[in-house]
């Protein structure tokens, strides 16, 4: 069968449809990217906050329409918002033929033979494939998630924490070096708790330098820390590691205590100042990242200004920010005080305001150096990459003048010679 694959959603369900292409490959079946030529559309759903669940719901509605349209026999629903809302969409959407959730990827071959009347071939373990380019990758160490903040979705839909335990990381990256893969990025729903369910503590630091000693690999990054994991110790291994690059993932939603208290958030404001202060003091050129959230229940004026104005004092290179949405089943959807979505709207808009001015401040700072540049793109208006301060499908690109000497995949030094809030512009060197 020919088989398309949509995935949706954050970069760990990227994985999730590396995984289910593994064992689809496994059982002999091919793939395309266009829609009307699938005998089989699946589409790796997300299903975290409400403009996700949307964009997972236009796109099954899509696919769907190339069973009247293409030569699809099967359309096929996965992930986060089919694990959650199976029951639901069953009866909602009789266009689908197959709804499966987060861990059940093995049995898609069978199921697909069985629906389509198709000889069934054992399970076998599948190779790793990749969606990403074949010179980057992610390196998931963990699913589910032990925090249980009262906004999140998360914990309902992939449980508890799992951590992978390590040695069978250190093979996965070996392989993942082996196939060419020079870019690995470190992801769990939170990287920095990663073995406290396997070892009894934060083991993060330990599975770092191990990956820091592995042949092949350039680029080492690691995202969605979880702020009250992330120590000194943590910071100094990402700084001295050759390959670990010096860029800190840490979301933070709030600033103020007591919203943070409300959010079952662990840690505090004084402990994120800490952390940060220690940044400033010793490795003043990591790149720091976070996500803030605006309109949590309860949030005032003040405590919104207070928000603004940690930014302002420590300030970050790259801000995501979203407005609350109450989720179906967790604790904050069910607090009093819920704040008007048109406040909230008002708010993030003035946060991402007050950011691009804050990022296209930092980003002159760096005006000038030389850096390396992963190459990822080149056409007739520049030849496009990142450096060890941009991550991948997340933060901006720096472009230079176009060389088609110059292949995806391959390192080059620059130097920077211009910038807006988002994105660089430099020079080969």
């Amino acid at each position: 069968m020919n088989i398309g694959v949509i995935s949706l959603g954050c970069a760990k369900n990227q994985v999730d449809t590396q995984t289910m292409m593994g064992y689809l490959k496994a059982a002999g079946h091919t793939f395309t990217a266009e829609p009307a030529d699938a005998d089989v559309l699946i589409v790796n759903t997300c299903g975290f906050i409400t403009s996700a669940k949307e964009e997972s719901i236009d796109a099954i509605f899509e696919m769907a329409q190339y069973k009247e349209t293409g030569r699809c026999r099967l359309l096929v629903v996965t992930g986060c918002l089919s694990e959650r809302y199976r029951k639901e969409l069953t009866e909602e959407m009789p266009e689908v033929d197959l709804f499966l959730g987060v861990r059940e990827y093995e049995k898609l071959p069978g199921l697909i033979a069985q629906k389509l009347a198709l000889p069934c071939s054992p399970v076998i373990v599948p190779e790793r494939l990749l969606v990403t380019p074949p010179y980057r990758a992610y390196l998931r160490i963990g699913d589910g998630c032990d925090n249980r903040c009262s906004y999140c979705a998360i914990p309902l839909i992939r449980g508890d924490l799992c951590s992978v335990p390590a040695e069978k990381l250190i093979d996965e990256a070996r392989a993942l070096a082996d196939m060419g893969v020079t870019e690995l990025s470190v992801i769990a729903q939170d990287t920095s708790g990663y073995g406290k369910d396997l070892y009894g503590e934060p083991r993060m630091i330990p599975l770092l330098k191990e990956l820091n000693r592995i042949d092949g690999l350039r680029w080492i990054r690691l995202l969605y820390t979880y702020p009250d994991t992330v120590t000194p110790a943590l910071l100094d291994t990402l700084a001295e590691g050759e390959k670990l690059v010096p860029y800190l993932d840490m979301p933070l939603q709030h600033c103020n205590d007591e919203i943070l208290k409300r959010m079952h958030r662990r840690g505090s404001k004084a402990h994120i100042q800490s952390v940060l202060d220690h940044i400033r003091t010793h490795y003043p050129d990591f790149t720091l990242r976070t996500t803030m959230m605006v309109g949590f229940p309860g949030e005032t004026d003040a405590q919104f200004e207070e928000l603004m104005q940690f930014l302002r004092d420590y300030p970050f290179d790259r801000v995501g920010a979203f407005a609350f949405s109450p989720e179906e089943g967790t604790a904050a959807a069910e607090m009093p005080d819920q704040i008007d979505d048109a406040v909230k709207e008002a708010r993030l808009d003035a946060l991402m305001e007050q950011q691009q001015k804050i990022s296209a401040e930092l980003n002159e700072r760096w005006v000038g150096r030389e850096l390396d540049m992963l190459v990822e793109e080149t056409g007739m208006d520049g030849t496009y990459g990142r450096t060890i301060r941009e991550a991948p499908d997340a933060d901006g690109t720096v472009c230079i003048a176009p060389s088609y000497r110059h292949e995806p995949g391959q390192y080059l030094k620059i130097r920077l010679t211009k910038s807006d809030a988002y994105d660089m512009i430099g020079e080969s060197v």
